[in-house]
């Protein structure tokens, strides 16, 4: 029953006493043990550790039967005298502090507490079979061998590279199984490495033998199951040490939580398996152990357990032993804080069994059950209406006659739920605005802190969305001032949940972590948890940091690009427009000033001398090829101011 080291959610161990199953053990959330009666269906014991709230425990682990003095008894006849009875009674719980408390049911208090040899906590405890010793592995990567006769250590050796989650000493007591990602087999008398076994990925939390039988048979078998597996895998210790891949593996739904077994003793012996996953179904197994076999198993039979309302709710299954019937099943389900416990006989030939119970204990209560007993209050002019809160919450709450007579029909007919109400609250009507009427209630920022404390604690998508659409930071800074300390986590695990998803509401959730990181930096700080819960956020915020520079010089190297791509199309348009020649050059000037000159003469000269007129017939046959490159009336006004130049120095030289 250890748990996966470094994982935030611990699973909180849960374990029958052996033989009888006359007890079962259960550690809570917060550090209490407590021992129930499962024939009288009671709670037996319970017992706080000093240190329970900072040293929670991890993983407990029942020790060997044996006989109890439990205060003056009478005296026994001759014939009673050998009939000894033995009992459960120690009960070995490993803590996350790095100590072994061993508690005593007899007792009914704490029998020592085995402390100073581990430096991290403990994951998994594992008593000898036969020996008042103890095995216990830590996140320090250690094994230790404790004499519960002194309460020292007797030997301490690195087992691993990483944390050491599970433990299983062989029936005989000789070997003894650990794990972290790597199993290892270990000779106890001389603390050596007997054998290795490698195939799974995650940390193993769960090691069982499944056979009694010596190991230089080919007859002893083991199960393993991991973190995030869906699995057990059984190994094979063979003689020629060709052991390195599993023989046989068992399909789960989800993760192994808590098995139970009956290891079989001859080849002709089945094992019987019970294995309760994650997910809160039960699994029964059954197969000869005779070798390796390629196709993994399914389960015998499958069990799961509901609840009898209309829409039936599943009963998560907490533990489970066999009984020696093979159809009989002892089982744990409920709530960790009062389980119940009942013996089944199930019917293995069918595949799937349902059972159906109606769980009604006082301490599990119901969200619905509680919303169901809210009575909306009846609002009229003689009335004042305190508004639970926080202090200063004066949002003002006006109602008419005719406002308490429509309440009256709406509650003999149907009361209006919650997420109703808050939907016809109009966010965006804040007491700042200038145009809002007398009637309405003027919404403060007081409202949006009971709002956003209501929305994480109920996780409603719409009240959050309407609470972080605001804008303005004066709102945003004294909604997050008014925020009780207890939701200040919450609000921060929302805030980088929401910062991962679409840019436009990053831009939005940066605001408020700025204001919580203003507020609330003091609390946050005092958090001996603080780096596993921002963890999440630095890296995103480290990632995004450190992408920026590339986004930046990727942005410049885009902006050169385009002034390039802008300046050019602009000389593009510019040589497109301009068709006019900068420069004619022209031969002959002589003649063609003549000729420019009569053609740029007017109509009513006409009469003039007509000796010329071989000379102009000539020269407009040279300009045609100038008059269809200056098609341009610009120029044609330039030729026609010079013909009428030339025109008046031709008249001077006839009258010459």
């Amino acid at each position: 029953m250890a748990a996966d080291a470094g994982s935030a959610t611990l699973q909180l161990p849960c374990v029958f006493s052996p033989k009888s199953r006359q007890y079962l053990a259960l550690c809570a959330q917060d550090g209490r043990l407590r021992i129930w009666n499962t024939d009288s269906k009671t709670l037996q014991q319970e017992y706080v550790p000093s240190a329970h709230l900072s040293a929670t425990c991890i993983c407990i682990a029942w020790g060997p039967c044996r006989t109890v003095k439990e205060g003056p008894q009478r005296k026994k006849r001759k014939s009673e005298a050998g009939q000894v009875e033995e009992k459960a009674d120690l009960l070995a719980m490993g803590t996350a502090a790095g100590s072994v408390l061993i508690y005593s049911t007899a007792k009914g208090a704490l029998h020592c507490t085995l402390d100073g040899g581990h430096s991290g906590g403990v994951n998994c405890v594992q008593w000898h079979p036969e020996d008042s010793l103890l095995y216990s592995g830590s996140d320090d990567t250690n094994i230790i061998e404790w004499d519960l006769q002194t309460g020292k250590a007797r030997s301490k050796w690195k087992a691993d590279r990483a944390a050491v989650t599970s433990l299983c000493v062989s029936p005989d007591g000789k070997l003894l199984l650990s794990a972290g990602q790597i199993i290892k087999m270990w000779d106890l008398d001389t603390k050596e490495v007997y054998r290795k076994f490698t195939g799974h990925s995650a940390a193993v939390t769960t090691l069982r033998f499944a056979t009694t039988r010596p190991p230089d048979s080919n007859g002893l078998y083991f199960l393993s199951g991991a973190a995030h597996e869906r699995l057990l895998s059984v190994w094979q210790v063979r003689e020629d040490g060709k052991d390195k891949n599993s023989v046989v593996s068992f399909t789960l739904t989800d993760e192994p939580k808590h098995i139970d077994l009956v290891a079989s003793n001859s080849k002709e012996e089945a094992v019987r398996l019970a294995v309760v996953c994650k997910d809160g179904q039960l699994h029964l197994f059954e197969h000869f152990l005779n070798g390796p076999c390629k196709k993994p198993f399914s389960p015998l039979c499958t069990v799961q357990m509901s609840d009898t309302k209309d829409s039936p709710a599943p009963i998560p299954l907490l533990a489970a032993a066999l009984r020696a019937d093979a159809r009989s099943v002892l089982l744990a389900y409920g709530n960790h804080l009062q389980p119940v416990m009942e013996k089944v006989e199930i019917n293995t030939a069918e595949r799937h069994v349902c059972l159906t119970r109606d769980v009604q204990t006082n301490l599990s209560l119901s969200m619905e059950s509680t919303v169901s007993k809210v009575k909306t209050p009846i609002v009229n002019a003689k009335s004042r209406v305190l508004v639970p809160g926080l202090p200063g919450h004066q949002a003002p709450v006006k109602g008419t006659s005719q406002g308490s007579e429509k309440r009256k029909k709406d509650m003999d007919t149907k009361e209006m739920s919650i997420a109703e109400r808050l939907g016809e609250i109009d966010l965006s009507i804040v007491s700042t605005e200038k145009g809002a009427p007398k009637g309405t209630a003027s919404l403060q920022t007081d409202n949006f802190a009971v709002l956003l404390v209501q929305g994480l604690e109920s996780k409603d998508a719409n009240i959050l969305n309407k609470v972080f659409q605001t804008r303005k930071e004066m709102v945003i800074k004294k909604t997050v001032a008014r925020l009780p300390l207890p939701a200040v986590l919450p609000l921060v695990e929302e805030i980088t949940n929401r910062l991962q998803g679409h840019p436009f509401t990053a831009v939005l959730m940066v605001r408020w972590l700025k204001a919580v990181l203003m507020h609330h930096t003091s609390y946050l700080a005092s958090l001996p948890d603080l780096v596993t819960q921002l963890g999440v956020l630095y890296h995103m915020i480290e990632s995004r940091v450190k992408m920026f520079h590339k986004l930046t010089k990727l942005h410049g190297k885009l902006y050169l690009l385009m002034t390039q791509v802008a300046t050019s199309d602009s000389s593009n348009t510019v040589t497109d427009v301009d068709h006019t020649a900068k420069l004619v050059y022209e031969e002959e000037s002589s003649d063609e000033d003549e000729a420019s000159g009569d053609e740029g003469l007017p109509d009513d000269d006409d009469d003039d001398d007509s000796d010329n007129w071989e000379e102009e017939e000539v020269m407009e046959d040279k300009e045609e090829p100038a008059d269809e490159e200056n098609d341009d009336p610009d120029s044609r006004t330039d030729s026609k101011a010079n013909g009428e130049e030339d025109m008046e120095h031709g008249n001077e030289s006839e009258e010459e």
